[in-house]
Formats: structure tokens, C-alpha cells, sequence
């Protein structure tokens, strides 16, 4: 385009009284529509309370959106949710990515009832941590039902932990629509032990990584066999099979497992051994892994990852001879 057409701004140069302007202006209007819908009256939620939330936003319009996803989502109890960013900002000047941290807090907070028992609560935390923990180290997008296949979590218990979290994530009622964070700073936020505190939320990044590529290597050694698409014609080109017989055969959560198992493995600084789980599955699904590749297009990416994989091999074996030393 030409610069007739369009102008640069580099934001943090514009004014700060410019950028709280367009806030509170977001925050009536978002408020506004959610006091509509829930029938909060014309005064809802008033200007002190828009000045309120305009200065907890510390000049970050991620803050200000997440806040009204999170206080529509609360449906019935939008006023209870309003009282609880209030109650958690106070007077005092306070760097962004602080007040960003207290929000990502208070939704995270907000995803697991108090009138669950303690051994309940446990158990939700962990799916919790599992399920986000994944969708911020994924190398490709998953829909909720893939992902709970990935994971081998029930469906329904991935569902429950999502209900509440459409203020950070992009969910939609179709469980084959794909996952996706609202702001990266989501992710940033959730990795960084400084900043998410609470050890109930905090997903250790190596871990993440390591949970993901024990899944992708089991559900590949669930899945995987030879002539998986039942083609019984070893010579056969893809371009002559239905794709939806391909879809069928090798689902997303397949696909995305031998595409990226190996990626993960990586990530998660594993050092590999003889008999472990990585080669138990090379030895017995080495050549289904490259069959399921090239039906998927992707048998470049397998060789590639092959020679990543003889690298960690090697590194592995460096680490245990020095330890032996």
C-alpha cells in the first residue's frame, strides 16, 4: 500500500490519556451490551466503575477485552464477576504485566467450582494444567475432541474445564473447530513460574512437552498398522484414494502425532535409551509411521525428523557416557 493510504503508529508513543480514552470507550460500550443481555438496568456498570476498570487496564486493551469475555461468561453472575477485577486492582500504580497476570488469576480461579471436594478439585486441577499445558505448546492447533483424544482424557472432562475459559481461549460449541488463545500473552503468562505463582495453574514448559510426546508415541502404537487405509494395494498413489477414506483412517490427533511426536520429544529434553518407549515403538512401528506420513504428504518431514531424532540419540549418549565418568 501506498503512505497516502495508511499510517504507522508505534503504540506505546501514543499519549496515555489517547489510549485510556479508547479504553473506557471499549468498556462502555462491551458492558453496556453485556447489562443488555443480562437486564442490569441503563446505569449499569456506571462511570466510576468504567474509571475503575480503565485504570486496572494499565494501557493494555488485552486486559480490558479479557475482562468483559470473563464477565459475559459469568452470565447470571456478571455484577459477581464485575466486583471480583475491581477487588483485585486496587489505587496504586501498577506495572501492566502485573495487572495482566491478575486477570489471567482471577479466570483461572473461576474454572474449577469451590463446591467441588478437595480430592475432586485435585483431579480437575491436573486435567486442568494437562489440557491448558498442551494447547500452549502445541506445534498445530487441536480441536477439544482431538486434543482429549491426544491426551487420552475423557472428553467430558476436557469439555468441563473449558466451559470457563472462552475469555482466554476461542472455543466453539463445534468440538471439531479448532483451539485457539485470544493473546499470546496467555501463554507467556502460563510458562513463566514468576508470573503465574499459584503451582496449581504453573505448566513447567519441558513437562508440557514431555506429557505430549508420551501421548503422540502411545496413540501412534494405538493407531498404527500396516496398509492402514485398507487400500490393499501396496503401489496404489494417494492421488487416487478418497481423501475422506485418509481423514477416517488417520484422524487429526494421528495426523498431528506423526507429524510432531518427535519435535516434542525434543522440547521436552529427554535423553533416550535402549528399550525405552521411543524404541520400543521405532522397532515395531517404524515403517507404519512412514506409511501414515506419506499418506498424509509429509514423508520429507519424517526423514527430516528421523535425522533430529539420530542427533538427540547421540547427545543422549554423550550425557550417559559423561555421567559414568
Amino acid at each position: 500500500m501506498s503512505k497516502t493510504e495508511h499510517h504507522d503508529f508505534v503504540l506505546h508513543n501514543i499519549s496515555k490519556s489517547i489510549v485510556d480514552r479508547d479504553i473506557a470507550i471499549f468498556l462502555e460500550y462491551d458492558l453496556g451490551l453485556i447489562g443488555q443481555e443480562r437486564c442490569l438496568g441503563a446505569d449499569w456498570p456506571g462511570e466510576d466503575t468504567v474509571r475503575s476498570l480503565v485504570q486496572n487496564a494499565s494501557g493494555l486493551f488485552i486486559w480490558a477485552a479479557t475482562a468483559c469475555r470473563f464477565i459475559r461468561e459469568g452470565k447470571g453472575l456478571a455484577k459477581r464477576r464485575l466486583a471480583v477485577l475491581l477487588k483485585n486492582g486496587d489505587t496504586s500504580i501498577t506495572a501492566p504485566e502485573k495487572r495482566l497476570n491478575e486477570i489471567y488469576n482471577a479466570v483461572l480461579n473461576h474454572a474449577i467450582s469451590l463446591d467441588y471436594t478437595d480430592e475432586e478439585k485435585e483431579d480437575l486441577y491436573r486435567v486442568l494444567r494437562d489440557t491448558l499445558g498442551s494447547v500452549v505448546v502445541l506445534l498445530s492447533p487441536l480441536s477439544a475432541y482431538s486434543l482429549s483424544r491426544l491426551l487420552y482424557i475423557p472428553t467430558e472432562d476436557v469439555n468441563q474445564i473449558l466451559e470457563d475459559l472462552h475469555s482466554i481461549l476461542d472455543i466453539s460449541e463445534d468440538q471439531t473447530c479448532l483451539l485457539r488463545l485470544h493473546h499470546p500473552s496467555f501463554r507467556d503468562f502460563l510458562l513463566d513460574k514468576d508470573r503465574c505463582s499459584d503451582p496449581k495453574f504453573w505448566v513447567d514448559k519441558k513437562q508440557a512437552h514431555r506429557r505430549l510426546a508420551e501421548s503422540c508415541i502411545l496413540l501412534m502404537s494405538n493407531s498404527l498398522k500396516q496398509d492402514i487405509c485398507g487400500v490393499k494395494a501396496p503401489g496404489v498413489f494417494v492421488t487416487n484414494v478418497a481423501s475422506s477414506l485418509v481423514d477416517q483412517c488417520l484422524p487429526l490427533e494421528v495426523k498431528y502425532a506423526c507429524l510432531y511426536w518427535i519435535q516434542h520429544l525434543q522440547q521436552s529434553g529427554a535423553q533416550l535409551h535402549d528399550n525405552d518407549q521411543v524404541h520400543q515403538f521405532l522397532k515395531v512401528h517404524l515403517l507404519h509411521w512412514l506409511e501414515a506420513l506419506s499418506w498424509i504428504g509429509k514423508t520429507s518431514e519424517g526423514i527430516l525428523a528421523i535425522y533430529s531424532l539420530e542427533a538427540q540419540i547421540m547427545v543422549s549418549l554423550i550425557c550417559g557416557i559423561a555421567g559414568e565418568s
